[in-house]
């Protein structure tokens, strides 16, 4: 699978000192990638980083700016978002295991990509970042009314008529007392 958004970096033309860089994704790859995470639109999409390498790992630490259209998840209206976040990713060669075994990261190593070869991939990190920085639910202004008028309870609601004692008051209700 080719990235549609790939920005390439030679790990052997990196140091330990930081390498600034920049980035950003033309129409096309905007277009590519809305495709892929589901969006209605992607207007921008740059990140800017300083890269760095410590023998096989190198760190990626910068901020990653966008602008997005999602669709409400009640209504299907267009929702704007500007996405502006930090991010630090390390990307290290695969731990060697056997082709079956499970690879088990720890909370710290949550930020971590794996990559095959003398290159990383700062075009695609940003991308995956993006995509976790997205709002999962976006609501348009009119989609409580519209979640309502389709029968949709509030959390508040629901819980409330879930509870113990809401059932006893039903239960009486029922019975006439």
């Amino acid at each position: 699978m080719n990235p549609e958004f790939s920005r390439i970096w030679r790990v052997d033309t990196l140091g330990a000192a930081p390498r600034a860089v920049a980035i950003e994704a033309d129409e096309a790859e905007r277009a590519a990638l809305a495709g892929r995470f589901g969006l209605v639109a992607i207007g921008r999409l740059e990140a800017e980083a300083a890269l760095s390498r410590e023998g096989e790992t190198v760190t990626a630490a910068g901020i990653l700016r966008a602008a997005v259209t999602q669709s409400c998840v009640a209504t299907a209206e267009p929702v704007e978002a500007r996405i502006e976040t930090p991010f630090r990713i390390e990307f290290r060669p695969p731990p060697e295991t056997g082709a079956e075994d499970e690879i088990e990261l720890g909370e710290a190593e949550l930020d971590v990509i794996f990559y095959d070869g003398a290159a990383i991939d700062l075009g695609e990190a940003a991308a995956e970042t993006l995509s976790l920085s997205l709002d999962p639910w976006p609501r348009a202004p009119g989609a409580e009314a519209a979640l309502r008028a389709a029968g949709v309870k509030d959390e508040e609601q629901a819980v409330r008529e879930s509870s113990p004692f809401a059932v006893l008051q039903g239960l009486k209700d029922k019975l006439g007392e």
